[in-house]
């Protein structure tokens, strides 16, 4: 699992997770996991929260890019997900992170 952090000049961090998918039984596709959360120890309760309960960072070697982070920050949950590796020649959008855990959304 590679992972890895940034910290932001606000002074909160960006964590990027490199998954197995949640759920499937086939062939472990991978999954690019980032959250935007106060510090890292908030980053990963978020997604303990939800159930991906064997979450850990360990060091820095696969830190978020800069179009990785600017995607989360424009998202109003701050946590989505991708599939990964994302192919440079295709186009591969974020998710929320509700539809890979598979929850609702809070409104319904």
């Amino acid at each position: 699992m590679s992972s890895g952090f940034v910290r932001l000049p606000s002074g909160s961090v960006v964590v990027a997770l490199t998954l197995p998918r949640p759920g499937e039984g086939g062939a472990p596709e991978r999954v690019r996991v980032l959250v935007h959360a106060r510090n890292r120890a908030r980053a990963l309760t978020r997604l303990r929260n939800l159930g991906l309960r064997a979450v850990y960072l360990r060091g820095n070697a696969a830190p978020p890019t800069p179009d990785e982070v600017t995607a989360v920050l424009h998202h109003p949950d701050g946590l989505i997900w991708r599939g990964a590796p994302a192919p440079a020649a295709a186009y591969h959008p974020w998710h929320p992170i509700r539809s890979l855990v598979g929850r609702p959304p809070a409104w319904a």
